[in-house]
């Protein structure tokens, strides 16, 4: 008897041992080992500094603990995998989709395509839109090192399509190696060429040589990465130790490029000429010229032909002129038209006036016509066309009525121009608009899908006073006969950076909140360009806290309305929208059930330490500066946690190959609110050691992402299906 008592206590204590060791102790909180820093007279103390040395074993050690700890627990959701399973069923009603389509002069075009088996786009080609398709290149093949998933980042064919450059990249970490291939033969050249990421091939005339850009190292966490990289001249099938030098600080010092500013080139066609670009965050363009003949000197004789003063965004050219897109006294942008032989913007003529309506968002040439589309709130796109010779503007009947449009072309040479668009409900639909006919005909190359669970989807667009009475567009997606009782999970995105908007999408995976019965929110926040460039300057620097005060001010609404209530929001973004997440739930804690910022900027005064920092000191500041410090310190979520608040549930995630903000940021802020929370919710930090920013992920891993976001989001405001019990 007592012989079995024993064994069954010992079978207890098994199980017992076997479940503790399943669930995972929670790792103890990060030692602090404060700093303290002065910014222009303001005492700031840092506790979690230290961690800023991805090398230290501690830091390391505490990291894989979270991340174990983090993935142990997203797993057990219920309704995780549910979530995925029904990502892969979307993600198999389309026999293919196809993304980045270029089109050479010779009317080839070239795409990545991506079938349901497999994990990322694959390159193809085909001779016209009726041609036959062909396999061009698959990056599993690429390298047999299992450890590493490659990824097509980018390609450029030269002009009648005959060779290809592309990059390839693993991991996520953008930290690409650029291939060059005949297209004809589909083989592939002998040199690879490293260090780059926005290489930008600009091929020349002679189809065999192009110029492209190179860093200092493909080490993602080097501080001096991207500082002082250069364009060099390349010739295919040769030694990229023997590339000439063409474009940089250091060759010519006199164009005041900074270290921090990334060179580009290009060659037009168009109107034999080469531009380059200093490059950074900032839209304003920093641009020279020089005849393509000047390539075969040693020393170009490049001339400035916009500072950032002039408010240039962007440029196309004919032979002979200059098309200019800016929002110099036009807040909603204008175009205008320069000669290239007399480049003076005071003497531009005006070819397509500000719209009253909305910002102009895209716009391009043809020997046709100039076309363009003005977004309307940031979510209702309308179409129109200027005839060359004339200033008559056409408003063009759109297809569908789309919330997104974005127009391309061959240049102002040929007659072809398609337009891509869509909308929260509307699948993406590529088209070519046929002038003659005054119609647009489908030229889709993705295969079409049907998503009857999204049927009866609601658009509803609202206007929400913010904090100082300035009104934000709101878009909500949900079902039809959504009650209005406050008991309905709200998942808001967001974002409010660079001016770059949150125009309407189509995305069946992200629209699974609504699918579980819950409203899909997107706040278009000001530091976005949604209404123009007024509206992406009034969340910018200084006038930051317009972005999360913005979200809060449309949280808020949603709960006066009865949409909700606090404990049912929970918000999420990425990257700079870590600064929109982090704000506002330390300046609102009470307000929401959850926030999830991804791979976020979060501790913004030391942005600049990081490799990726400098070049974006353009939008956030400078701690150089008294008055954009000030700014940095006050849109910095980290220095904001106090201790004994009571904080949401937070899943804070970092990518440990991420190139553009590295890994401490999200950590320290994650160790911080652990430090600081009273609250009884789970404060997750999740690192993933085979991804980035995001940007490369295979199909499953980014399926598994989305799903820790909403499997989170969905438990943290109570749906039934996703309760951890």
């Amino acid at each position: 008897m007592k012989t079995q008592r024993l064994l069954f206590v010992l079978i207890i204590l098994t199980l017992i041992s076997c479940n503790s060791e399943k669930q995972k102790a929670k790792p103890a909180l990060a030692e602090a080992r404060p700093v303290i820093d002065t910014y222009f007279g303001n005492k700031v103390t840092d506790p979690y500094r230290y961690m800023e040395n991805l090398k230290d074993t501690t830091v390391q050690n505490w990291i894989k603990a979270q991340t174990d700890y983090s993935r142990n627990i997203l797993d057990g959701i219920p309704g995780r995998q549910e979530l995925i399973d029904k990502m892969v069923e979307f993600d198999k009603r389309k026999s293919s989709r196809v993304t980045q389509v270029e089109i050479t002069e010779t009317d080839r075009y070239f795409y990545l395509k991506t079938t349901p088996e497999d994990e990322t786009g694959k390159l193809f080609y085909r001779d016209g839109f009726e041609g036959t398709e062909s396999l061009l290149f698959d990056p599993l093949t690429f390298s047999n090192d299992t450890t590493k998933k490659f990824v097509i980042s980018s390609f450029s064919p030269n002009d009648d399509g005959s060779n290809i450059a592309l990059e390839v990249a693993a991991n996520g970490s953008e930290s690409t190696v650029l291939l060059l291939m005949d297209v004809q033969n589909k083989s592939i050249y002998p040199e690879r060429i490293d260090r780059c990421w926005f290489a930008s091939p600009s091929w020349l005339p002679d189809g065999k040589s192009f110029l492209f850009n190179r860093l200092n190292s493909d080490d993602v966490h080097d501080i001096n990465r991207e500082k002082d990289s250069k364009i060099y001249l390349h010739q295919v099938n040769s030694d990229p130790t023997s590339d000439r030098e063409i474009f940089s600080r250091a060759k010519y010092p006199e164009l005041d490029i900074k270290s921090e500013e990334i060179p580009i080139v290009w060659y037009d066609k168009d109107c034999q000429t080469i531009f380059g670009l200093a490059a950074s965050v900032d839209s304003r363009m920093k641009l020279y010229f020089a005849p393509a003949s000047e390539l075969i000197k040693e020393k170009i004789n490049w001339k400035k032909l916009f500072s950032r003063e002039d408010q240039v965004y962007n440029i196309a050219t004919t032979d002979k002129d200059i098309y200019v897109y800016t929002p110099k006294g036009a807040p909603n942008f204008t175009i205008l038209k320069i000669s290239l032989r007399n480049p003076d913007l005071s003497k531009a003529e005006v070819v397509v006036p500000e719209n009253p309506e909305g910002p102009i968002t895209s716009f391009t040439l043809t020997s046709e016509a100039l076309y363009f589309n003005v977004s309307v709130n940031g979510v209702q796109a309308k179409l129109f066309r200027v005839p060359n010779g004339t200033k008559q503007i056409e408003e063009l009947t759109s297809p569908f009525p789309a919330g997104s449009a974005d127009w391309s072309s061959k240049g102002f040479r040929f007659p072809d121009v398609w337009v891509g668009l869509t909308g929260w409900t509307n699948d993406g639909k590529r088209y070519r608009f046929v002038a003659p006919e005054n119609s647009f005909k489908p030229e889709n190359l993705s295969s079409v899908a049907e998503y009857p669970e999204y049927a009866d989807l609601v658009v509803e667009e609202v206007m929400v006073p913010s904090h100082d009475g300035v009104k934000v567009p709101l878009s909500l997606i949900y079902k039809k006969g959504l009650k209005r009782d406050g008991n309905n999970p709200v998942l808001m995105l967001g974002y409010g950076a660079y001016g770059s908007s949150m125009t309407p999408f189509f995305s069946p995976n992200y629209l699974l909140p609504a699918y579980e019965g819950g409203i899909f929110a997107v706040p278009h926040v000001r530091g976005g360009g949604e209404l123009g460039d007024q509206w992406y300057k009034s969340g910018f620097k200084s006038t930051k806290p317009n972005t999360w005060k913005d979200l809060i001010a449309c949280a808020e609404y949603l709960v006066n309305e009865k949409y909700t209530s606090p404990l049912k929001i929970a918000i999420n973004s990425a990257s700079a929208g870590g600064i929109l997440i982090g704000r506002a739930i330390t300046e609102r804690p009470d307000l929401f059930a959850a926030a999830i910022p991804e791979v976020g900027c979060l501790n913004a005064v030391r942005m600049e330490e990081s490799p990726n920092g400098p070049i974006n000191a353009p939008e956030f500041g400078t701690v150089k500066d008294s008055v954009e410090c000030i700014a940095l310190l006050e849109m910095d979520a980290y220095l904001h946690l106090r201790k004994g608040e009571k904080y949401p549930a937070t899943l804070v995630t970092a990518g440990m190959n991420d190139p553009r903000v590295i890994a401490w940021q999200p950590a320290k802020f994650a160790a911080q609110l652990q430090a600081t929370n009273s609250s009884d919710k789970p404060i997750l930090f999740l690192a993933d050691y085979e991804a980035g920013h995001g940007i490369g992920d295979t199909k499953t891993k980014a399926f598994q992402s989305l799903a820790d976001i909403y499997g989170f989001a969905l438990w943290q405001t109570g749906h039934p299906k996703f309760q951890v019990k």
